[in-house]
């Protein structure tokens, strides 16, 4: 063999594997993944924050360090391979963690924020199943300051009662969004109970819309889980061992409409909810269902909010937003009673780079009409609740996105 004729294999060779390589790259050009996440982290003043759940009169002001302030810190994969004809594979895996000491959130559960898998269509919208938010979450929390909305968390509706901050989230479930035709979009949902001999205990569905033309989105929802407080189904729909109830007891019924009007990257909104729960024996409190343990017959709430935000320059943001929620709270014996809150929140937001930002917010909320039951004592978020009437709370910290 001569050399030249060697060197001539030998290119020969490297030119094979680099044809193999590149029609390798273009077949998984058709497909990818993609890691993501944020961490939100500050320091909060909380004012009236109790020291002992079981006692609660007991606190004072409270100074901490905190996570998820706008948004809960959180990491995952997401993902979609082409199927063609407009179909593709789509899947999204996302965890939450307390970016204060590493722990899970979600009960401990790896995936306990988002867990699906499905199939997208260009041309009519998808299907997915898994762990999955429902579609108050989906169409209504946009146009709200909490949940998706630019405050999040802080802005939250007292415990969460309609689920626009997204605590909760709906397990083995079935959910088609649609594609938006002439600004139209809606979605279906079903969620099973996974419970043999139990099919209606603790299984869900929720409907939902949206109309998006110019500045002006319009949207509504519906949410039902079907539960049985005498017989509880932690496996079902909406999951007792995850940390993420707002409520135990019997059924659960959110819905709402909202309206948002856009200038630029500028808006204002305007939402009203509905929730009630039937056999109510807990409510989110203080992060948890167990320091809010409420026996009665069933409580129900109206909330309506009006928010706003607006850039001062593009990398500077304020908002606020004021919600008034008023409730009906039946107990096995005794007086009826109606509290009602008034809740105001205030944001600056100032963006270092794409990525990164860094914020001060607020929220001032007051409550009344409680007859004394420390369930409706005053709370901001999961933070601890107050040992009265009212509480402060005011943060500042960097949130980090990758």
């Amino acid at each position: 063999m001569t050399k030249n004729s060697g060197i001539r294999r030998m290119k020969t060779r490297n030119l094979a594997i680099l044809a193999t390589a590149l029609s390798s790259g273009a077949a998984y050009a058709q497909s990818s993944v993609t890691l993501f996440g944020l961490i939100d982290t500050g320091i909060a003043y909380t004012s009236n924050a109790r020291s002992d759940p079981a006692v609660p009169s007991k606190g004072g002001t409270n100074w901490s360090m905190i996570t998820g302030i706008i948004n809960t810190s959180r990491w995952g994969l997401h993902g979609n391979e082409s199927l063609g004809d407009g179909l593709s594979a789509i899947f999204w895996l996302e965890s939450g963690f307390d970016s204060t000491n590493g722990a899970f959130k979600n009960g401990g559960d790896l995936f306990g924020r988002q867990a699906w898998v499905g199939v997208a269509s260009h041309e009519y919208g998808s299907v997915t199943l898994g762990r999955q938010y429902d579609l108050v979450v989906d169409y209504l929390a946009p146009i709200s300051a909490t949940g998706s909305g630019f405050a999040a968390n802080l802005a939250q509706h007292p415990y969460d009662n309609d689920n626009l901050n997204n605590n909760m989230r709906l397990n083995n479930a079935v959910k088609f969004s649609s594609a938006a035709f002439d600004g139209l979009q809606v979605g279906a949902m079903y969620a099973f109970s996974n419970e043999a001999g139990g099919f209606s205990n603790n299984n869900a569905y929720s409907l939902g819309a949206r109309y998006a033309r110019g500045p002006v989105t319009v949207s509504a929802a519906f949410l039902q889980v079907n539960r049985n407080a005498g017989q509880p189904n932690p496996s079902g729909a909406a999951s007792t061992t995850d940390g993420d109830a707002l409520t135990t007891g019997g059924r659960l019924q959110i819905y709402g409409a909202g309206a948002q009007y856009a200038f630029g990257k500028s808006s204002v909104g305007l939402v009203w909810t509905h929730s009630s729960t039937e056999d109510v024996t807990g409510i989110l409190q203080g992060g948890s269902t167990t320091i809010g343990a409420l026996h009665g017959h069933g409580i129900k709430f109206d909330n309506f909010e009006v928010n706003g935000q607006y850039f001062v320059m593009p990398a500077f943001s304020v908002g606020a937003s004021y919600v008034y929620t008023m409730a009906s709270f039946e107990p096995l014996a005794g007086t009826t009673a109606r509290p009602h809150w008034n809740q105001v929140m205030a944001q600056a937001n100032y963006r270092l780079s794409p990525r990164t930002e860094v914020f001060l917010e607020g929220t001032y909320q007051r409550v009344s009409g409680g007859n004394g039951n420390p369930v409706f004592d005053a709370g901001v978020f999961n933070l601890p609740p107050s040992t009265g009437s009212s509480q402060t709370v005011v943060t500042v910290g960097l949130q980090h996105r990758f």
